[in-house]
C-alpha cells in the first residue's frame, strides 16, 4: 500500500497545531511510563491514556480504526509483539518484560503519532541493547529528514544502522505521513536505497517509526487480526516520532 498521492504540505499554522497535538501525545507517553510496573494491566495503561486525551480535548485516532475496528486508544505490544497489541485487563506486566506503547492524538483536526518501548523493572542486557539500538536508529533516520533529500535516504540510514548491530527491520510495516488523517503520504519503509523515493519538501510531516526484530525480519498476525509478532518469537522494539521537514533542521513534534 502506498499513500504517495496523498502528500500534503503543512503551513506554519498547521504545524503549530500539530506541535500541540504532539505535546499531548508526549504527555500520554510520560503518564504511561510512570505506570510501567509489574502487575499493571495493559487495560490500565489504555485507561490512563484516555484520561489524558480527554483532559486535553483530544481523542485517539486508533480507536475504531480498521477492519475489524481497533478497540482501544493505544497499542500495547509486549516482548515478541512488534506492533498493534490490543490492551486487555487480563494482560498484566511482568518483571523483565519490554513493552511498546503506540499512541495517536487527534486534536483540532490534526493527528500526532508516536511510540516508545521500555522495560518493566529490571530487564536483560540483551533487551536493553535492542531498545538502545532501535531508539538510536530513529534519530539516525530523523537526521536525514531534510528538504532536498529523499525518503530512500531515511530508509537506507535506518536499515544500515540496525543491521550493523545484527538486528532486522520489518518489511511489512512502514513510517508514513500524518496530517488530517493518520496515514498520508509519503510512505517511508525502514529499509531502502539512498537517493531513491519521494523528494522531501518543507511542510511534509512524517511519522517515522523503526520497528526492529532480534531474530528475523519476518512477522505474522495473531488470531485477533491485529497483534503483529516476530515469526520466530524473538524480541522486538518500536520507536516513533512525528517530525516536520523544514527549510533547516527537522522539527520533532511529539515531544514535551
Amino acid at each position: 500500500m502506498t499513500w504517495d498521492r496523498d502528500i500534503s504540505l503543512k503551513n506554519p499554522a498547521e504545524i503549530a497545531i500539530m506541535r500541540e497535538a504532539g505535546r499531548i501525545n508526549a504527555t500520554v507517553h510520560a503518564t504511561i511510563r510512570e505506570l510501567l510496573k509489574p502487575g499493571v494491566s495493559t487495560a490500565d495503561l489504555d485507561a490512563a491514556a484516555e484520561e489524558v486525551l480527554k483532559k486535553h480535548g483530544a481523542v485517539s485516532p486508533f480507536k475504531g480504526y480498521g477492519h475489524p475496528p481497533f478497540p482501544n486508544s493505544i497499542t500495547t505490544s509486549i516482548n515478541n509483539e512488534l506492533v498493534h497489541g490490543i490492551p486487555s485487563p487480563q494482560r498484566k506486566l511482568k518483571e523483565g518484560d519490554i513493552i511498546s506503547i503506540d499512541c495517536g492524538t487527534f486534536f483540532e483536526d490534526y493527528v500526532a503519532d508516536s511510540a516508545f518501548t521500555a522495560g518493566v523493572g529490571e530487564i536483560s542486557a540483551k533487551a536493553q541493547k535492542l531498545l538502545d539500538v532501535t531508539e538510536q536508529s530513529l534519530f539516525v533516520g530523523i537526521a536525514q529528514m531534510r528538504a532536498g533529500n529523499r525518503t530512500g535516504d531515511i530508509s537506507a540510514a535506518i536499515q544500515q544502522f540496525v543491521e550493523s548491530h545484527g538486528y532486522h527491520v520489518t518489511r511489512e510495516y512502514t513510517g508514513h505521513g500524518v496530517g488530517h488523517t493518520m496515514h498520508e503520504g509519503p510512505q517511508v519503509p525502514n529499509y531502502g536505497k539512498a537517493g531513491t523515493g519521494i523528494l522531501l519538501r518543507a511542510g511534509m510531516v512524517i511519522a517515522l517509526e523503526p520497528m526492529v526484530l532480534v531474530g528475523t525480519h519476518r512477522t505474522k498476525v495473531g488470531p485477533d487480526k491485529w497483534t503483529v509478532v516476530s515469526a520466530d518469537g524473538s524480541l522486538t522494539a518500536h520507536f516513533e516520532h512525528s517530525v516536520a521537514v523544514t527549510e533547516g533542521e527537522p522539527l520533532l513534534l511529539t515531544v514535551l
